[in-house]
C-alpha cells in the first residue's frame, strides 16, 4: 500500500457506516440498477431512491475524502467514474457543472440521435447550430441518453463534490437524471455541505449524514498525524475539533508548529492555521461591528448557547437581530429563541482575532453579569487579568476548592494551576501547583501532572515540597512504559524521607510498586523490599500491603488476606485511592471478586465526578478482573474505555495493556485473526522488554488466537515465551507467567512437546510449592495432570477441580473440565465424562468461547449425547462496542444526556444508535434493556 492510500486510510477511521453506504451504491450501480437503502441523521430508513446517494456535513467533515475513496473503489470494480466539484467561481456560469462531469465522454456525442445531439452541442458550445435556443427537456434527455450509451460498456459512476456551489442548470439536470436511473448501470454520489444542500436534493434520495468521529476513532486519526500532540495540548484538540477530521489534521499541525508548546490551557492558546480560519471564520470581517462585538462575548462566554451575551453588555438590536449577519455567515445558529456556535473552532476564530483590549473588556463585562456565581466569575476575572494578583488568585482558588468537593477534579487542578500563575509569592505558588497536580492525578491525566511537578521543582528549594513534586512527577510516569525513569523519581523520595515524613515515603513506595510490577525487573523488587524495610511500620496504611505483594506476591498470602480483609472493612466510601490500591491488591491475590467490586466501586466514584479524564488504570485493572471473573462483555466495554482514556491522557501502559485485552478476548471468542491483528497493532514500535507485565500477556494472547485457529505448535511457541529458555526455566514476570502454565501444558500435549512444557512445570513447583490459591493451585494442578503419566493425571484432575471457589474463574474452570472429561472418555469412561463436557459447554456457550463451544459439543457427540451448538446471539453480533456501551448505560437507568456527557458524545447521537439498539434486541424500551442485554453471550 502506498503513502497515499496510507493517509486516505488514516483519514477514513470511524467512517465504517458510510463506506458500507458508499459499497451499496457501487454495487447497485454494477448489478443493471439497484436500489440503494440508507440511513439518515434522524436514525430513521430514508426513503429508497434509484442509484442515488447524497453525503451530508459541516465542512471539514471528510465528505469530499468519501467521495475520492468512492472513486478510487469504483475503479478497483472496473466502473468509469466520472467527476465534479463545484466552485463558487462557476455559480453563475450555465451548466458548468454538467461539463465539468461529461467532458471525458463528450466524444460519444455524436451516436445520439439528431435533436439530442444538437442540443448538446448548443449546450456545451462545440457547434453552431442555429440560433434557437434548444428545448430544456431535449437537453436533459441528451445528458441521460450520453450517460445510458456510455453505461454500456461499463458501469458508471457520477461523484458530486460540493454541489451546493454548482450552477442552477447543472443542478437541474442532475436532478433530472438522478431520477430517471432506476434500471440503468449508473450510481450518482454527491456530497454538499449541511445546511446547503441543493433543494433538488434534499429529499427523495438516500441521504447519509457525514457527523463528528466518535471519541475513539478522533483519537486515532489524531494519533496517526506526523506530530501528534500529548497531555493537555491533545485534550484541547480534541475538544476544540469536536470529531471534525479536517480541524483534527489542521490543529495537530498548528500544535507542533507553535512555540507555547504544550502548554495550552486557555481558549486564545490553541493556535489556528490559515485553512481553519477561512473554513470556520471566513465571514468575521465582513459584519457589522455590533455582531462581531455579540459574537466576542458569545466566545468569552464559552457556552454552546450564548444567551448570556445579550444581557452582559448593551447591545443594540436587542431583539436579536443583532446576530442575523452571524447566522447568514454560517457562524452561528438561531433556533428556539437561542443562540448556538456552531462549532467551538468558530468559538476559537472569533477569540483570536480580537484584540486582547477587546478580549478583556468582555470578560470584564460577563464577570459582572456573573456576579451571582462565584465560579464563572472567577474565571472571567482571571481572564481580565493584567498580571499577578493575590486578590484575583484567591477568588480562583476558592472555585478551585469547590470544583473539588463536588468531584471535579480535572476543573480544581485547572482553577488552581490559574491561580498559581497569578499568585505573586513565590512559595505559595509552588504550593498551589502541588494542590493542582494532586488534582490533575485524581482526574487521570497523568502528562499534566507531571508538567506541573516539573514547574514546583524549579519555583522552590524546600525537600519536603521537593519530594512532593518528585513523588507526583514519578506518578505521571507510572502510567507510562518508562518505568525505569519512575522508578528514578518514586524510590528516593521513599528512602529519603523514610524517618522525615514516613506517610510521604509509604506513598512514593506504594507508586513505585506499579511500574516496578509493570517493569518486572527483579532488583525494583529488591529495592522495594529494602526500601520498605527502612520505613517505620504503619499496619493501617494500603500502600504498604501494595508494595509488599508486588514484591513478593505468593509469600504468607493468608496473612495478606486477613490484612486485605480489614483494610477493606474500615475503607472510607469517598477514599478514591484506597479503593485502587486495595483492588489491585485483591486482584494480584486472586482475591477477584472482591478487585471487581473495589475498582468497579471506584470507577463509579470516577463517574459521578465532573471531570474531563477519568482514570484509565482503574478501567483496565477492573477489565482484567471482570475477565477473569467471566464477565466477558463488562469486561470489553471496561477495557474499551480504558484504551480511549489512556490515549487522551498519554498513559502508555495502558494505551498497549488494554488491546492486548481486547486481543485476548478476541481469541478467545474465535476471532484468531482479529485478535492477531490487535495484538499486532497494540505492540507496533514498542520495546516491550522492558515491560515485562505486557510482554507476557502479548504472548498469551497471540497463544490463544493459535488454540482458537488449532494451530498448536504455534501456540506452544508463543506460550513458551512467558518462561526463559534456561536449563532451568524461571518465569520471565515473576507473577503474571505463572497463570499460563495450564494452557501451555495443553498447547504442549497437542505439539508434541510434553518434555520441554514439564522442565517448565518443575522450575514453576519448584517456586510455586503447593500455591494458597485456589485458583494458582488448580491450573498448576491442571498442567500436572496434562503432563503426567497416565496413571498419575487423574488425582491433579480432580485436584483442579476440587472445592467451589475454583469455579469463580468460569473460563480456567471449564476448560480444566474439558480436558478432564477428554482424558476420561479415551478411557472407555464416557458416563462420567458426560457430567464435565455438559457443564463445560454451558459456560463456553454463555461466554461465547466458540472454538471451545465447538470443541466440548464434539466431545459430548463422542461420549454418546446429541446435542446442537446454541449460535452466539444474532444481536450481540450486530451491535457495535459503541451501540453496547450506550445500551448498557441506557439499562442502567442514565438518561441521554448524561450518556452524552460520560462518552463524549451529544444527546442526539446517544438518541440515534438507541434507536438502532432496540430493534437488534427485540426491544421496544429502555425498561427491557437490561433483561436482553443479560441474555448476550459473556455477559454474566
Amino acid at each position: 500500500m502506498d503513502a497515499q492510500n496510507v493517509q486516505q486510510d488514516d483519514e477514513l477511521r470511524g467512517r465504517d457506516p458510510e463506506l458500507a453506504a458508499i459499497r451499496r451504491l457501487l454495487a447497485a450501480a454494477g448489478a443493471e440498477g439497484g436500489r440503494v437503502a440508507s440511513v439518515d441523521q434522524r436514525g430513521d430508513t430514508a426513503a429508497s431512491g434509484p442509484n442515488v446517494l447524497v453525503l451530508t456535513g459541516e465542512p471539514g467533515m471528510g465528505k469530499t475524502t468519501l467521495v475520492t475513496r468512492a472513486g478510487a473503489e469504483a475503479g478497483a470494480r472496473r466502473l468509469r467514474v466520472l467527476r465534479a466539484r463545484g466552485s463558487e467561481g462557476e455559480q453563475d456560469l450555465a451548466f458548468a457543472g454538467v461539463h465539468q462531469l461529461l467532458r471525458p465522454v463528450l466524444g460519444a456525442v455524436d451516436g445520439l440521435p439528431a435533436r439530442h445531439r444538437d442540443a448538446l452541442r448548443s449546450v456545451f458550445g462545440t457547434a453552431d447550430v442555429g440560433q434557437e435556443a434548444p428545448h430544456p427537456l431535449m437537453i436533459r434527455m441528451g445528458v441521460l441518453s450520453l450517460l445510458s450509451d456510455v453505461a454500456t460498456e461499463r458501469p458508471l459512476l457520477l461523484t458530486v463534490d460540493d454541489a451546493q456551489w454548482l450552477d442552477v442548470g447543472s443542478l437541474d439536470l442532475l436532478a433530472f437524471v438522478a431520477r430517471r436511473l432506476e434500471g440503468e448501470r449508473i450510481a450518482l454520489l454527491l456530497a454538499a455541505r449541511e445546511e446547503s444542500v441543493p433543494t433538488r436534493f434534499d429529499r427523495d434520495f438516500a441521504h447519509v449524514a457525514v457527523g463528528p468521529l466518535d471519541r475513539l476513532s478522533a483519537g486515532q486519526l489524531l494519533d496517526a498525524q506526523p506530530y501528534r500532540p500529548q497531555g493537555r495540548a491533545r485534550a484541547l484538540v480534541l475538544e476544540q475539533a469536536a470529531g471534525n477530521p479536517l480541524a483534527l489534521v489542521e490543529l495537530a499541525r498548528a500544535c507542533a508548529g507553535s512555540t507555547r508548546g504544550g502548554d495550552l490551557g486557555a481558549l486564545d492558546d490553541l493556535p489556528l492555521t490559515r485553512r481553519l480560519e477561512r473554513l470556520f471564520a471566513a465571514g468575521l470581517p465582513r459584519l457589522p461591528e455590533a455582531t462581531r462585538g455579540a459574537l466576542l462575548l458569545a466566545a468569552a462566554a464559552g457556552t454552546d448557547t450564548p444567551m448570556e451575551a445579550w444581557q452582559a453588555a448593551p447591545l443594540p438590536d436587542g431583539d436579536g437581530r443583532v446576530w442575523v449577519p452571524a447566522e447568514q455567515a454560517g457562524l452561528v445558529r438561531v433556533e428556539s429563541g437561542g443562540v448556538r456556535i456552531r462549532h467551538p473552532l468558530v468559538r476559537s476564530a472569533v477569540y483570536q482575532a480580537a484584540s486582547f483590549t477587546e478580549r478583556r473588556t468582555a470578560h470584564l463585562a460577563l464577570a459582572e453579569f456573573h456576579a451571582g456565581e462565584p465560579d464563572r466569575r472567577a474565571w472571567h476575572l482571571a481572564a481580565a487579568s493584567l498580571g499577578p494578583d493575590e486578590d484575583i488568585a484567591e477568588t480562583v482558588a476558592e472555585s478551585a476548592e469547590r470544583y473539588r468537593r463536588r468531584g471535579g477534579y480535572g476543573a480544581a487542578a485547572k482553577a488552581l494551576e490559574r491561580a498559581a500563575d497569578l499568585t505573586p509569592d513565590t512559595g505559595r505558588r509552588a504550593g498551589r501547583l502541588l494542590s493542582a497536580a494532586s488534582y490533575a492525578m485524581l482526574a487521570g491525566h497523568p502528562q499534566w501532572v507531571g508538567e506541573i511537578a516539573g514547574r514546583v521543582d524549579r519555583l522552590t528549594e524546600d525537600p519536603r515540597m521537593r519530594s512532593e513534586a518528585a513523588l507526583l512527577g514519578g506518578w505521571s510516569l507510572a502510567v507510562t512504559l518508562r518505568h525505569e525513569d519512575s522508578l528514578g523519581f518514586l524510590l528516593p523520595v521513599a528512602e529519603t524521607m523514610a524517618e522525615a515524613a514516613p506517610e510521604l515515603a509509604l506513598n512514593a513506595l506504594s507508586t513505585g510498586a506499579t511500574p516496578a510490577y509493570n517493569s518486572g525487573d527483579p532488583f525494583h523488587r529488591a529495592e522495594l523490599r529494602r526500601i520498605g524495610g527502612l520505613i517505620p511500620a504503619r499496619p493501617g496504611h494500603t500502600g504498604s500491603l501494595w508494595s509488599r505483594l508486588v514484591a513478593e506476591p505468593f509469600a504468607e498470602r493468608k496473612a495478606a488476606v486477613e490484612q486485605l480483609s480489614g483494610l477493606v472493612d474500615t475503607l472510607r466510601e469517598d477514599s478514591l485511592p484506597e479503593l485502587v490500591v486495595l483492588g489491585a491488591s485483591a486482584w494480584i491475590l486472586d482475591e477477584t471478586e472482591t478487585a471487581g467490586r473495589l475498582l468497579g466501586r471506584a470507577r463509579d466514584h470516577h463517574r459521578r465526578a465532573v471531570t474531563a479524564g477519568t482514570n484509565c488504570t482503574v478501567a483496565q485493572a477492573l477489565a482484567l478482573a471482570l475477565f477473569e471473573s467471566g464477565a466477558w462483555t463488562a469486561a470489553e466495554t471496561a477495557a474499551e474505555d480504558a484504551f480511549c482514556m489512556a490515549t487522551e491522557a498519554g498513559a502508555d501502559n495502558v494505551a498497549v495493556g488494554a488491546p492486548i485485552l481486547l486481543a485476548t478476548l478476541r481469541a478467545a471468542r474465535g476471532d484468531h485473526a482479529g485478535a492477531r491483528a490487535r495484538a499486532g497493532n497494540a505492540v507496533r514500535g514498542i520495546d516491550l522488554r522492558g515491560s515485562r507485565s505486557l510482554f507476557v500477556r502479548h504472548c498469551h494472547a497471540l497463544g490463544l488466537a493459535a488454540l482458537a485457529e488449532g494451530d498448536h505448535p504455534a501456540a506452544y511457541e508463543q506460550l513458551r515465551r512467558v518462561f526463559t529458555r534456561d536449563f532451568r526455566p524461571v518465569p520471565v514476570h515473576h507473577h503474571a507467567s505463572y497463570y499460563y502454565v495450564a494452557d501451555l501444558a495443553s498447547a504442549a500435549v497437542r505439539a508434541g512437546r510434553q518434555d520441554d512444557a514439564r522442565a517448565v512445570l518443575t522450575a514453576t513447583t519448584a517456586v510455586l510449592g503447593t500455591p494458597e490459591s485456589a485458583r494458582l493451585a488448580s491450573l498448576v494442578h491442571r498442567a500436572t495432570a496434562l503432563l503426567s503419566d497416565q496413571e498419575k493425571a487423574e488425582p491433579h484432575f480432580r485436584a483442579a477441580l476440587a472445592g467451589p471457589e475454583v469455579s469463580r474463574w468460569p473460563f480456567e474452570h471449564a476448560l480444566a473440565q474439558l480436558d478432564f472429561g477428554e482424558w476420561l472418555r479415551r478411557r472407555r469412561r464416557s458416563a462420567e465424562a458426560r457430567p464435565l463436557f455438559v457443564a463445560a459447554l454451558d459456560v463456553f456457550e454463555r461466554l461465547d468461547a466458540r472454538p471451545w463451544t465447538e470443541r466440548a459439543a464434539s466431545e459430548l457427540r463422542a461420549a454418546g449425547v446429541s446435542v446442537a451448538v446454541t449460535s452466539p446471539s444474532s444481536a450481540a453480533a450486530e451491535l457495535t462496542p459503541q451501540e453496547l456501551r450506550i445500551a448498557r448505560l441506557a439499562a442502567e437507568g442514565l438518561t441521554n444526556r448524561a450518556i452524552a456527557a460520560r462518552l463524549y458524545l451529544s444527546p442526539r447521537t446517544v438518541g440515534f444508535h438507541l434507536a438502532k439498539v432496540f430493534p437488534k434486541l427485540g426491544v421496544t424500551g429502555r425498561a427491557q434493556l437490561r433483561d436482553a442485554l443479560n441474555r448476550l453471550p459473556g455477559s454474566g
